[in-house]
């Protein structure tokens, strides 16, 4: 059973009825049940399965509760226990509270009483589970999602459509387009977006390790596994498991994977326990899948798992509309990083900028503009602190692969238009007059190209020295 709280709570209870009350209480708010007779049987199941909360009768033939607390303390301290008990034996249930159990409630209570102490166990179980992954969700939402690239904007709409189910997305785009920014948008737009965003890059652990990052291991399985690991499997439980670079999976752990998604369950290395899983997966990669099948280097069957749903994102030469405004955004996010003020770019720099094709796309962008921010003095950013041959822009367009003539002009106005002006620091009736077209056809042409000339003349109006 997927747990929905992500919370396992075994029931360990000689009295069947009482057992079965407890049990139908507890699953109809979402938890997830199993239940046991004594001792014996539930020190079974725990070697087995894991479990969360062991919720215990004081008084049971064959091993009593204090008895069970201390061997679960003994091999499984990361469970919690709360004793239940009859009226006259409180003392002793109070008592056992010493032995490792976290609390204690008397079946003449209020059964909301017992709800109450499970819930605030869930809840403190959540909150750990989750917390080293809150700076990283927090530095995550300052991305740039905006766009005015009618196939940009049409993945966007994709995008919150599908966050609306939990089908397995697979993201395919060249190196930088910012795939687990998408990614991370999706789960913020889904019913998970509370839950944790976990991305783990398939690419940069080599075979042997890349099992232990998704799958965690056992303390003792393995030279050097010095202490209990969780995986990316478990730690993305409710939420989404974001898997960069999936191409480059071993085939041996694509085989695990594909269990895992098919069965929602895994196994920790050096365990034999049984851990129930409710994971949303979304995948990436700027390889061809069905080529590496062909080279029998990806699992066909896996790639039917990941992708129920595959999204292109687009590269950023083909979004250059978007320019002014991504560029806006990075030198305000960088600048603030690195506490310097700019006050102004040149117009030749700009110009690159909005020429360049960056083949690295928004990383490279976003790091030309860290490393001009951190060459800049006074505020100013010049054309020495490019670092870059300018000449680099006239090579380009040689390598566009246009996908028609009508793109090919698009993309030439587009670039034209942003030059001009640039060169006219973004004054729209001067451009016109230069361009020779009226005021108004330029306004449709900006309109049409969904060019950001506010964003640009903050730097050509408002931040000069």
């Amino acid at each position: 059973m997927i747990e929905k709280k992500g919370y396992k709570i075994l029931i360990v209870d000689d009295e069947v009825e009482y057992q079965k009350v407890l049990s139908l209480i507890l699953s109809d708010m979402g938890y997830g049940i199993a239940g046991c007779s004594n001792g014996i049987e539930a020190l079974e199941y725990l070697e087995n399965n894991m479990v969360d909360l062991v919720l215990t009768d004081l008084k049971m033939p064959v091993m009593d509760g204090v008895e069970l607390i201390k061997k679960i303390k003994e091999k499984h301290e990361q469970v919690d226990v709360i004793v239940i008990t009859a009226y006259g034996s409180i003392e002793s249930a109070v008592d056992s509270i010493k032995y490792g159990a976290k609390d204690y409630f008397a079946k003449s209570s209020n059964m909301n009483e017992l709800v109450i102490k499970i819930d605030r166990l869930a809840e403190i179980h959540r909150l750990e589970r989750r917390s080293n992954f809150l700076l990283n969700a927090q530095n995550r939402k300052e991305v740039f999602i905006e766009s005015k690239n009618e196939t940009f904007l049409n993945l966007l709409e994709m995008c919150k459509r599908a966050a609306e189910t939990s089908i397995s997305i697979l993201l395919l785009g060249e190196s930088g387009v910012g795939k687990e920014v998408i990614a991370n948008y999706i789960h913020r737009l889904s019913k998970r977006r509370s839950e944790p965003f976990v991305p783990i890059n398939c690419q940069v652990f080599p075979e042997g390790v890349i099992d232990s990052e998704l799958f965690g291991h056992e303390k003792g399985s393995f030279t050097g596994a010095a202490d209990t690991r969780i995986g990316k499997f478990e730690q993305a439980n409710l939420g989404t498991l974001f898997l960069d670079e999936v191409g480059d999976l071993p085939l041996p752990t694509q085989g695990k994977m594909l269990r895992a998604i098919e069965s929602k369950k895994i196994e920790r290395i050096g365990s034999n326990k049984s851990i129930d899983l409710d994971v949303r997966f979304i995948s990436a990669t700027n390889k061809d899948l069905t080529k590496a099948i062909k080279e029998g280097m990806f699992r066909e069957d896996l790639l039917y798992r990941i992708n129920t749903l595959t999204l292109e994102i687009p590269p950023l030469r083909e979004r250059r509309e978007d320019m002014p405004a991504l560029i806006e955004f990075f030198v305000r996010k960088i600048e603030s990083d690195q506490k310097k003020k700019i006050r102004k770019i040149d117009d030749e720099v700009m110009d690159f900028l909005l020429s360049y094709d960056f083949p690295g796309n928004i990383r490279e962008l976003k790091n030309v503009i860290e490393r001009m921010i951190t060459l800049s003095s006074d505020g100013i950013i010049s054309i020495n602190d490019l670092l870059m041959p300018i000449e680099s822009i006239k090579k380009k367009p040689e390598a566009r692969n246009y996908k028609s003539l009508k793109k090919a002009r698009d993309n030439f106005e587009i670039n034209f238009i942003n030059a001009a002006l640039s060169d006219n620091n973004w004054n729209v009736a001067k451009t016109a007059k230069v361009l020779e077209i009226s005021t108004r056809q330029l306004w449709n042409k900006i309109n049409q190209y969904g060019i950001n000339v506010k964003s640009a003349q903050n730097f050509s109006h408002n931040n000069k020295a």
